[in-house]
């Protein structure tokens, strides 16, 4: 029950986060015909998504309860649960993704790495201290 709590918590603080982004940065200042350059693809979108993901890991991370906690494997997937299944999501409703050639699927797969890096990172910072 535990890590149904946190997948929750991660699913709530993830859409809300994703919603935000989207009506106040991605459509303000992308628009439906999308980006013109690569670092313009970076900044309006895989940063913005980088903190969504950090924020739902952060979030599942922490209401994580001791002492399953202390055990790796299932800290893990308490925490990242959340944007590693909004990651399968997207790429199952969007098949132009799956391009192996294309950047979109690794620039994607780098922000999930590191988002859950970082939310887990910050969760033990925050925890320790």
């Amino acid at each position: 029950m535990t890590l149904v709590r946190c997948w929750a918590v991660g699913i709530v603080v993830l859409v809300v986060a994703e919603y935000l982004q989207t009506t106040l940065l991605h459509d303000p200042l992308v628009g439906p015909e999308g980006v013109g350059s690569f670092g313009a693809a970076v900044a309006l979108v895989h940063l913005p998504n980088l903190v969504c993901v950090v924020l739902a890991t952060w979030a599942a991370a922490r209401v994580h309860p001791e002492p399953w906690r202390e055990v790796p494997a299932r800290h893990l997937a308490a925490a990242c649960a959340a944007p590693v299944a909004a990651q399968l999501l997207l790429l199952g409703l969007r098949p132009d993704v799956l391009d192996l050639t294309g950047p979109a699927l690794w620039m994607s797969t780098g922000v999930l790495l590191a988002g859950c890096a970082v939310g887990l990172l910050l969760d033990r910072l925050v925890w320790t201290s």
